[in-house]
């Protein structure tokens, strides 16, 4: 079972990235997805959540300018980043969860900053 994220870096405030998650070697489609982060010093939080289903959540903080979103054909979860701010600087975590399954990927990097 594994988790590959990609598409984090550096972006100046304002700017936009997305953030990938692509799973291997579990039914993708049976798992709700998830993207949590973690600042330095920070506990880790809650970003986006997608069910199976296409329903949506996110954290109050980036409501609007994140969007998530799956393919499952692609077994991936996105996760659209606009409007970026330099409090939106941290380590991206990609999650999945059924059950007592719950699985992490091994982060990737969004540095926002002028």
């Amino acid at each position: 079972v594994q988790l590959v994220e990609s598409g984090g870096g550096l972006v100046q405030p304002g700017g936009s990235l997305r953030l990938s998650c692509t799973a291997f070697g579990f039914t993708f489609s049976n798992y709700a997805m998830g993207w949590y982060r973690q600042a330095p010093g920070k506990q880790l939080e809650l970003v986006a959540t997608i069910d199976r289903s296409g329903t949506t959540n996110y954290a109050d903080s980036v409501k609007g300018r994140f969007t998530i979103s799956r393919d499952n054909a692609k077994n991936t979860v996105y996760l659209q980043m606009n409007s970026l701010k330099v409090e939106d600087t941290s380590v991206y975590y990609c999650n999945a969860i059924r059950g007592s399954m719950n699985y992490w990927g091994q982060g990737t990097q969004v540095t926002v900053s002028s």
